[in-house]
């Protein structure tokens, strides 16, 4: 990174001729060692090297000599020539894609879906020349002394991830990169965290530069963390905080010792607003002077108190938010008075900026009196937090706001006693108030506990809109947080929540969402949650985050093992049924079960209340009789005229030959996916032949998926039939990945689907074919053979996996 820094970062140097000399000269020998080359190629060369005198003729050449000249340029020139290219109809695409190969020496994922190279070439070399894992001056086509590889790749970038000791984010704000960080300001939409280490201030106060610049004043839309085995506290409700658009005010937010530039007309115009609402109340405050005391109310006195108290209070607040980080709190005294004020997301008047400042407010001796002069104190803090700001704000410490959150944390460790498990999930199901985080033991007990900072004490920015934890654990103070923040994030569309060890702490999230809800202009639209062990029942799960929030459009629900602690299935759970779903917007709905049983009782109300479902997806059920199936289909016929879309993922099908017959030929289903269900497992040859005859007879159906159902060769070559002369099926995708396939079957089933089609005159639809997962590699000429004359009729996507994975499974079919 110390190689590239200096032209990494500012403005690159004036252009004043060819492409350095180094450069050229690795050009020269890398021609010499491919022997004499053509006058063009000779002549192509010299030009590359004097392009800073000849760039503007060399855009005006025909096609066929630009295209020639084009691979002999450096990265800079290549870039600058994509203009001139485009309207010579040339592209740059291979000439990019070699640069990977040469430069990246990888093959990046889904590399069939990259639609630009230039864009993945300059957006990952950005990123590993910023975490100083690529030297420029290993290739000459990179070092250019015009190129500032930071500054010129930076327009490219719309993803990026920081990492570790977050050494990319001191980088970005260093002075000399201001204009790398203002060029990701308008490129970047997607930010990630992974495997995070714990962090000094300075390297925090980088950070929320970063994050004020892109989040709050750029275009990030995403942020999504990963891998955090053990979170620093302050660090993550940071990163949370910002992203959801909170942070002090921007006059705190300097840049390189000046205040942030984009903050200072926001600034201007609330001290406008200020001024005149104090003119305002000068002028109320003189004519109700002029009306004599006699009018007054008896309680004017004690009014006056407590505008004097809740000015006192406000200072304290004040102090509490600026000073340094400080030791664990051990005032008992006051951690009795804060467990006694309950946690609301709605004390706001219109529920726009949700916080909870009664436990600092409760430290205070003064403000232990009457709720109408707390209510006093907290309306007037604002403007008291100009007046002490001077004694107690630090301006060298941005993060006073965090600390408090800090603070809080360690407070919270002496609490030890909590509510059960049960007791949580009875008092959140059976409230129909929805008052966040009410129903959660404790929440009622702590009250407003840590990592409940005073979201009106901060200024409210740009937030994102969509959210991602993957394997963070999420302590009860941060799930508090989170929730607090989530009860006014309008912004959020999208919220990933997988393997954070929630537990209990699941209704805080609930809770925040149900007050989320409850705005008007709420976008929030996708919900994921998964994790290892699941604290209630997966319908009951559902049926509580749908009556949280109806206007969910796709929820997902995931859990590999059923906690102990839970039961033996819903029967041990009867408030399950007892929660109300209201009509809900759901489209899309995926639960994976911890091996519980499906019983379609608990997943009738769901689905009577998603009218508009058309996607369903379960996984890992197991159906506790014969006719649990066949009830399930009647309620998706009776309920969901829309479902188009239905999979079955890990569920016993053996002995479910009927109903797999009904779904494949209900007329309303376009994708249907029996993943790894055994349907052959004790089936006869006439189950084969009527699954055939029934998907040649379905005109709807486009796509079905059979991974992992043990085909073998002999029913592979049977499923050719599908596409049979006399046929009137739609089938475009069929994938029959992980299912015992040699490539003597593969091959045989190539044939007899060549002959259907030269049968049908050439005219089939059939578009799409998936492979994976199959021992084709044992043999390897046949197998190329096959896939050779499957890619002449239809999209072929394989791998070269290793059959001998998968000894077990060829026995079982021999």
């Amino acid at each position: 990174m110390a190689a590239a820094r200096g032209r990494g970062a500012g403005v690159p140097p004036q252009d004043g001729g060819g492409g350095g000399g180094s450069g050229a000269a690795a050009l020269s020998g890398a021609m010499a060692a491919e022997g004499p080359g053509s006058l063009f190629a000779l002549s192509a060369a010299a030009v590359s090297r004097s392009m800073g005198a000849l760039e503007r003729d060399v855009w005006a050449l025909p096609g066929h000599l630009l295209r020639g000249l084009l691979p002999l340029l450096s990265v800079f020139r290549l870039e600058r020539a994509e203009g001139a290219a485009r309207r010579a109809g040339l592209s740059t695409q291979p000439i990019w894609r070699k640069l990977w190969d040469d430069v990246m020496k990888t093959r990046p994922p889904n590399s069939e879906n990259i639609t630009c190279w230039r864009k993945k070439f300059l957006e990952t070399f950005f990123s590993n020349v910023l975490h100083g894992v690529l030297d420029i001056s290993s290739d000459w086509r990179l070092n250019d002394h015009h190129f500032s590889p930071l500054l010129h790749s930076s327009p490219h970038v719309s993803q990026l991830t920081l990492c570790n000791m977050l050494q990319g984010a001191v980088e970005l704000t260093a002075e000399h990169n201001q204009k790398v960080l203002e060029n990701l300001a308008g490129s970047l939409r997607i930010l990630k965290f992974q495997r995070l280490l714990s962090s000094d201030q300075s390297i925090r106060r980088s950070l929320v530069l970063l994050l004020h610049r892109l989040i709050h004043h750029g275009s990030v839309s995403q942020v999504s963390m990963y891998s955090w085995p053990v979170p620093d506290t302050v660090l993550l409700v940071l990163i949370l905080s910002m992203s959801a658009g909170f942070w002090r005010s921007g006059n705190a937010l300097a840049y390189h010792s000046s205040p942030c530039g984009l903050c200072r007309e926001d600034d201007k115009a609330q001290s406008r607003e200020s001024a005149q609402e104090r003119a305002e109340r000068g002028h109320c405050g003189e004519r109700e002077w002029s009306d004599g005391e006699k009018q007054r109310s008896p309680r004017a006195p004690e009014e006056a108190a407590a505008k004097v108290d809740g000015c006192e209070a406000d200072a304290y607040l004040n102090s509490v938010l600026s000073r340094p980080r400080s030791p664990p709190l051990q005032n008992h005294l006051c951690e009795e008075a804060s467990s006694k004020v309950p946690c609301d997301h709605t004390s706001v008047q219109g529920g726009s900026a949700p916080f909870c400042i009664s436990e600092q407010l409760s430290c205070h001796p003064v403000l232990r009196k009457t709720r109408r002069r707390l209510k006093s104190a907290v309306g007037k803090k604002r403007r008291c937090l100009r007046r002490s700001r001077g004694p107690h704000t630090d301006p060298e410490d941005l993060y006073d706001f965090v600390f408090t959150v800090a603070r809080e944390d360690n407070s919270e460790r002496l609490y030890k006693n909590s509510a059960t498990e049960g007791e949580n999930t009875e008092n959140w199901t059976s409230s129909s108030s929805g008052s966040p985080c009410t129903g959660h033991a404790g929440c009622k007990k702590r009250g407003a506990s840590t990592g409940i900072f005073p979201l009106k004490a901060a200024h409210r920015f740009r937030s994102v809109s969509t959210l991602e934890l993957f394997s963070i654990p999420l302590t009860g103070e941060t799930c508090r947080t989170l929730s607090n923040l989530l009860s006014s994030w309008v912004s959020l569309e999208n919220l990933v929540l997988s393997y954070n060890g929630l537990g209990a702490n699941i209704f805080c999230i609930l809770s925040g969402l149900r007050a989320l809800s409850r705005h008007s202009d709420c976008h929030l639209r996708v919900v994921r949650v998964s994790d290892i062990f699941s604290h209630m029942p997966c319908m009951e799960l559902v049926c509580c985050i749908l009556n949280a929030f109806p206007q969910l459009h796709t929820l997902s629900v995931s859990f590999d093992l059923k906690n102990q602690l839970e039961g033996n299935g819903p029967e041990g759970n009867p408030s399950c049924g007892e929660v109300e779903i209201p009509e809900s917007c759901l489209e899309q709905l995926e639960i994976r079960f911890p091996r519980e049983p499906l019983h379609t009782a608990f997943l009738l109300p769901v689905l009577k209340a998603s009218r508009s479902l058309q996607q369903l997806s379960l996984d890992s059920a197991t159906l506790p009789c014969s006719q649990e199936l066949g009830l399930l289909l009647e309620a998706l016929k009776e309920c969901n005229p829309n479902l188009n879309k239905l999979s079955f993922h890990d569920v016993n099908l053996a002995e479910h030959q009927k109903e797999v017959l009904l779904l494949l030929q209900d007329p309303g289903l376009q994708e249907i996916t029996f993943s790894f269900c055994r349907l052959f497992e004790s089936s006869t040859t006439e189950f084969l032949s009527e699954i055939i005859d029934t998907v040649k007879r379905n005109s709807s159906l486009k796509s079905l998926k059979l991974p992992g159902n043990r085909l073998g060769n002999h029913r592979l070559v049977a499923l050719a039939d599908i596409f049979s002369e006399d046929s009137s099926s739609s089938l475009c995708q069929l994938d029959v990945s992980s299912n015992c396939i040699k490539p003597d079957g593969l091959l045989e089933f190539t044939k007899k689907l060549e002959g259907h089609i030269q049968q049908r005159g050439g005219q089939i639809q059939f578009t799409h074919l998936r492979l994976f997962q199959n021992w084709l590699d044992q043999d390897a000429e046949t197998a190329q053979e096959a896939l050779r004359r499957l890619k002449a009729v239809c999209s072929v996507v394989s791998d070269s996996w290793d059959s001998s994975q998968a000894f077990a499974d060829y026995i079982s079919v021999m």
